[in-house]
Parts: C-alpha cells; sequence; structure tokens
C-alpha cells in the first residue's frame, strides 16, 4: 500500500522503516534514531540507509514531503 508522508512520519515514530517507491536506488529507508542515555544527540533524528548501506542524517525534500509513494521498507 503507498502513502503520503504523513503516514510515513507516524510510521517512524513507532519504529518502522520505510522508503519511497520513486527512488533511485534498491535497498534505501529511513528510520528514526531515539536517542538514550549514552547518545551524543539528545533529540530523536531521522537517518538514511544509502544503496551502499552507510548511515547518514536525512532531511526531507520538497518531492519527499508531498510524494504518495511512501511503504514500509
Amino acid at each position: 500500500m503507498l502513502m503520503n508522508f504523513e503516514w510515513a512520519l507516524n510510521a517512524l515514530k513507532e519504529g518502522e522503516r520505510v522508503n519511497r517507491r520513486g527512488w533511485n536506488g534498491p535497498n534505501q529507508y529511513i528510520k528514526v534514531q531515539f536517542p538514550d542515555d549514552d547518545s551524543a544527540n539528545t533529540l530523536p533524528y531521522i537517518y538514511i540507509i544509502t544503496v551502499t548501506g552507510d548511515r547518514v542524517p536525512w532531511l526531507a525534500s520538497q518531492g519527499d514531503l508531498f510524494a504518495e509513494d511512501w511503504e514500509l521498507a
């Protein structure tokens, strides 16, 4: 089932991994990191796993925010 970003954000808050069908690479997804007492960061943040398996911070583009092709990864 394909959904909008509001749905994707709620899924992220519940600990799910999500991706867009329109992304140009296989096996990419975003997830939320919820900090614990040992974390350098004190607030949750979204990261992306890239096609090469690297983890980097992620910011939504205008296209991502308005896309209707979000799904569970």
